[in-house]
């Protein structure tokens, strides 16, 4: 993630909280730096499930907590968001359907952003 996609980000969700883009703002209320929306980071996090189970709309539910926010710093690496999921069960829900929960890892440099991030995914019959 880079300051380039934080700056994206706010152009659609509308979220142009000086945080998210002023390094004088974010320190001056005590951030280490600028941070990344935790709507965004919650959507990449989400895209890992998506593109594992091929359709958007396979999603039956979703949530997290966010743990920590997501420092990004000023240059053209960025920060790299960790992803990974685990299938944690897959339960019959009748009429042929088995929904998968997905427990999603959610990491920077080793440190949680998101924690109890979970997925409930329909799979294809």
């Amino acid at each position: 993630m880079t300051r380039l996609d934080l700056v994206k980000y706010a152009g659609a969700s509308g979220d142009f909280n000086p945080i998210h883009w002023s390094e004088r703002i974010a320190v001056g209320v005590g951030l280490p730096n600028v941070i990344a929306h935790g709507m965004l980071t919650m959507a990449l996090a989400g895209r890992l499930v998506t593109a594992w189970i091929g359709d958007p709309a396979a999603v039956v539910g979703y949530s997290a907590r966010f743990t920590r926010p997501v420092v990004v710093p000023d240059d053209d690496e960025g920060v790299e968001l960790e992803l990974t999921g685990t299938v944690k069960a897959v339960d019959d829900e009748g009429d042929s359907a088995r929904i998968a929960t997905v427990a999603i890892t959610a990491a920077v440099a080793g440190k949680t952003v998101l924690g109890r991030a979970v997925a409930r995914v329909r799979l294809p019959v």
